[in-house]
This record gives structure tokens, C-alpha cells and sequence, in this order.
């Protein structure tokens, strides 16, 4: 695989980057399991505080943009600087929409699979991230 460059012309293997992280984050985790109750559960919190929070975040910043994007395409549409064929663009929106539904639909079973095993090995981590990401959740 041809490696990435950096920008000084250094060049950056992503798959020795990918497999570095991944073996720390496996010796992270590891670390947390062997670790008591309460640092399962506080490790978990926090986790699942962050991806609640970043995730509300992201999700207001890309409905915002969406909205605001199909908001001026209306009043430019209205004005007459553009002319949107809307039956294609609703055309377009249901063949995406039941493409990605299909897509859901076969990752669904394996990803299902791999967090249910997950959460019945690491228990607490799982009920902290749980507890976590509905508080980052409230508190966006």
C-alpha cells in the first residue's frame, strides 16, 4: 500500500499507525478490566460522557448545515438566481436513503454481535459508558 506523505515529503505508513493504535488502545482497555470496580465504571463514564457530548455536538453542527444549506437553496430558488429540479433531488434522496438502509441492514447483525459480546466481558465499563453517554447527551 503506498504510504502517505506528511506534506515535508516524509512519508507516513497508515497501516503501522493504525496497528500502533490499536495495540495501545487494546493494552488501555486491558488495563482498565484488570483494574477494580470503580475504575471500570469511571473509565466507562467518561468515555461514554465524551462520545455523548461530541456526538450532540456534531449532530446539531450537521443539522445546522443541512437546514441552512436547504434554506438558502429554497430562497435562491425563490429569487430565481437557480432552478432545482426537486423531483430529482427527491429522486436522488430516496435511492441514497434505501442504499444506506441496506447497508445498516448488513452491517447490523455483525456490529450487534461484537458490542453485545463486549458489554457481557466488560460488564462495568459497559454500564459506565451507558450511564456516561446519556449524561453527555443532557448536557449539550
Amino acid at each position: 500500500m503506498p504510504s502517505a506523505t506528511n506534506g515535508r515529503g516524509a512519508g507516513l505508513d497508515v497501516d503501522k499507525v493504525a496497528e500502533e493504535a490499536e495495540s495501545m488502545f487494546r493494552r488501555a482497555l486491558d488495563d482498565v478490566k484488570s483494574g477494580s470496580t470503580y475504575k471500570q465504571l469511571g473509565w466507562g463514564a467518561a468515555a461514554g460522557w465524551v462520545t455523548g457530548y461530541l456526538g450532540m455536538k456534531v449532530g446539531k453542527l450537521a443539522a445546522m448545515t443541512l437546514g441552512g444549506s436547504l434554506l438558502v437553496m429554497q430562497v435562491a430558488n425563490h429569487k430565481g438566481y437557480i432552478n432545482v429540479n426537486w423531483a430529482k433531488v427527491n429522486h436522488d434522496i430516496r435511492e441514497i436513503s434505501e442504499k444506506v438502509q441496506d447497508d445498516v441492514k448488513s452491517a447490523a447483525p455483525g456490529a450487534a454481535g461484537e458490542v453485545k459480546k463486549f458489554a457481557l466481558e466488560n460488564k462495568y465499563v459497559a454500564a459506565g459508558f451507558t450511564g456516561g453517554f446519556l449524561i453527555g447527551l443532557s448536557c449539550s
